[in-house]
Order: C-alpha cells, then structure tokens, then sequence
C-alpha cells in the first residue's frame, strides 16, 4: 500500500482530529496545523 503525505487544515477541532487519527491508522504520513 502506498503511503501518503498529508496536510490537515485546522487539525485540533473535532472533525480535523478524528480525521487525522484515521489517515494515522492507514498508514498516511500526517501534518496537522
């Protein structure tokens, strides 16, 4: 599976978290700002 490099826009609110926490889990490299 190919990983991939993401960039999350306002990732401390509760749908920008949950979202991080999932590309998290499959496998995606995550920046949150």
């Amino acid at each position: 599976m190919l990983s991939r490099r993401v960039l999350v826009t306002g990732g401390a609110g509760f749908i920008g978290s949950h979202l991080c926490e999932r590309l998290l889990r499959d496998g995606d490299e995550v920046i949150c700002l």
